[in-house]
Order: C-alpha cells, then structure tokens, then sequence
C-alpha cells in the first residue's frame, strides 16, 4: 500500500489562528480535494493526521467536526478522492495525551486502523510538528508553505533530521512532484 498521511489545517484547508471552528469556516485551499483525487487515482492511500484541541478548549463541539470532515470527504469525493481513514487528537496541549503531534500517536492509528505500516510512507505538513510525527513514525516528510508553511520553512534548517525535507508550494505542487518520480514514491 502506497500510503500518504495529509495534515488538515494548512494542508487542505484554510487555517486560522482562531482556530476552524464550523464546517462555515472549513474552506478548501485551491487545489486540495483535486490533489487528493490525483493522489487516488494514481493508487495512493490518503488518510489525515490532525490535532484538533478545539474539541478540548470547547471551542466546537464533536458534530462540528464531523460536519467539516464530511464536508473536506464530500469535496475530495468530487475529484475521485478517498480518506482511508481520519485520525484527531481531540487533547489540549496539557492533557499528556501520545496522539498529539509531534508526538507519533495519529500516524500509530492510521497504521492500526488501515493494517498498514507507515514506514516510507509521506507525511505532508504546514508545520514542524507535522514533520516531527512523521519522522518520528518513521515515514519522508514534505512541508507546504500554505497555512503555516512559510513560517515553519525558516525553522526547518535548525533540525537535523528535518533540514532536507522537501519544500512545496501546496498540496497540489507536491502531489505533482510525487506522480512525475519514477518510482512513484
């Protein structure tokens, strides 16, 4: 299984420092649910890893985000998109959870939920932390410069293990990248 593992939140939609709190304020960035479907069609698995502590801080509550990751499945479903598989941490930062990213715990689940290592796989971030779960899952990481993107490609040279990650423009810029390798992967 050819897996990728998408962030939510500056990978495929909008982020806000406010946090996304409605499935009114889930807005697609340019080019994601077409991205997704590419990714589909050319026989990848696609899930999402994404934090999602506004369920802790009582910001929404849990049909908000069931209504925004219905919406984010039924606009990839547009472009022949699938998510095999959801995960989110719904933990505050103090809550001492293990699926907050940076830590691994999301990728962990994909893994069980889909019977499936992550090893080699790719995480595809806006952030640091994105990059670290993936690594420390053992899977290539690549940054997007959309959400928090930019800001995260300047810190990107001060970790060791992250520094040669790739950097992309969006989604949809990687995923092109991705297809026009020979191996595919």
């Amino acid at each position: 299984m050819k897996l990728i593992i998408l962030d939510r939140d500056g990978v495929l939609n909008e982020d806000s420092d406010a946090y996304v709190k409605s499935v009114d304020e889930w807005i697609p960035l340019a080019g994601s649910a077409e991205a997704v479907g590419k990714l589909c069609s050319a026989g990848y698995t696609v899930a999402v890893a994404t934090n999602q502590s506004g369920l802790a801080r009582g910001y929404f509550a849990q049909q908000d985000l069931d209504a925004m990751h219905a919406k984010m499945t039924t606009l990839a479903a547009e472009h022949g998109g699938v998510f095999a598989h959801i995960a989110y941490c719904p933990h505050g930062p103090d809550d001492h959870c293990d699926c907050r990213k940076p830590l691994p715990g999301l990728i962990h689940q994909i893994e069980r939920a889909l019977g499936v290592s992550a090893e080699g796989a790719w995480m595809i971030g806006d952030s640091i932390r994105d990059l670290e779960a993936g690594a420390a899952a053992g899977t290539q990481v690549a940054l997007v410069r959309t959400g928090k993107g930019e800001i995260s490609e300047h810190k990107l040279t001060s970790h060791a293990t992250l520094s040669e990650a790739p950097v992309f423009d969006d989604l949809s810029a990687f995923v092109e990248w991705l297809l026009s390798r020979p191996a595919g992967y």
